[in-house]
């Protein structure tokens, strides 16, 4: 995880939720005041988002100590403490609920990929993301994807070329539309294209892509047009799968599945912080 892009997110988060000063903790406790507490697992999951603590605590001048019990990407059962941490209280309760959020959203999707990869229990197949983030956690929720054992997709718009649907339409077809890519394109990116015919398939491998999409195909189906594409060209099905149907794609024949639900439907883990004993001066 870019942590210096991570910084700035959780600072302007920080910034949301604490606006001029937590009246709470102000009103009740004196700067210097330290106390303890853990964050604590409700649930069973796969664990993500430990590194948000540090850094929410880092943007606060007091001093403060973290004791991770727990790694990302590792399992965590309900009772079982994830951190412990003790600082400055006002530190600790002023940036709980950011902390929390993340953690929770975090740890949820991270969940979410473990079980997708367990049900689709198929080594020559990976699961990735989609765009499919909500704006200004993609940096958190594409991190915690790689913690429940899936992969990414492309992170944004620059990073790699798609040819969905209406790129294809606007162009005139994908010869054209993949013709026109390539013109002004650096070697070094891959060109994708969605297809949904067999003969867009094969259009598509004629225009030369490099990953060749089959949107919206049933298992079987996708194991005959994957015979019609060169070993050298990505396979990556897509659309509508879910941990409800993924194992139906076991042993498919293509490279990739893209699940948007990884990050989109993912039910947040629940964690909770407590304080661990009174405070001390």
């Amino acid at each position: 995880m870019n942590r210096l892009l991570a910084r700035e997110l959780i600072a302007s988060f920080l910034k949301e939720d604490i606006g001029t000063g937590d009246l709470s903790t102000e009103l009740i406790f004196g700067s210097r005041l330290r106390g303890k507490g853990v964050f604590l697992a409700k649930d069973d999951g796969i664990v993500c988002g430990t590194e948000v603590i540090d850094i929410a605590y880092s943007l606060f001048p007091a001093d403060y100590s973290i004791t991770l019990l727990k790694k990302d990407g590792e399992a965590v059962k309900k009772g079982e403490n994830i951190a412990v941490v003790e600082g400055n209280v006002q530190t600790l309760l002023s940036a709980e609920r950011v902390v929390l959020n993340l953690m929770q959203l975090m740890s949820g999707i991270a969940t979410a990929g473990r079980k997708l990869v367990e049900a689709l229990d198929d080594d020559t197949i990976k699961i990735v993301d989609t765009r499919k983030t909500h704006p200004g956690l993609r940096l958190f929720e594409k991190y915690a994807v790689t913690q429940g054992g899936c992969f990414n997709h492309r992170f944004a718009l620059y990073d790699g070329v798609m040819l969905k649907d209406n790129h294809i339409a606007f162009a005139g077809g994908i010869t054209n539309a993949v013709a026109m890519v390539k013109s002004g394109l650096g070697h070094t990116v891959k060109i994708e294209v969605e297809t949904e015919t067999a003969e867009q398939v094969k259009e598509a491998v004629e225009a030369g892509a490099d990953i060749i999409m089959f949107d919206n195909f049933k298992p079987e189906e996708i194991k005959e047009l994957v015979s019609l594409v060169p070993k050298n060209i990505i396979t990556e099905a897509s659309g509508g799968i879910g941990l409800h149907n993924i194992a139906d794609f076991r042993g498919c024949g293509v490279n990739v599945i893209s699940v948007g639900s990884i990050t989109n439907g993912a039910k947040p883990l629940d964690i909770s912080f407590n304080s661990t004993e009174g405070i001390k001066k």
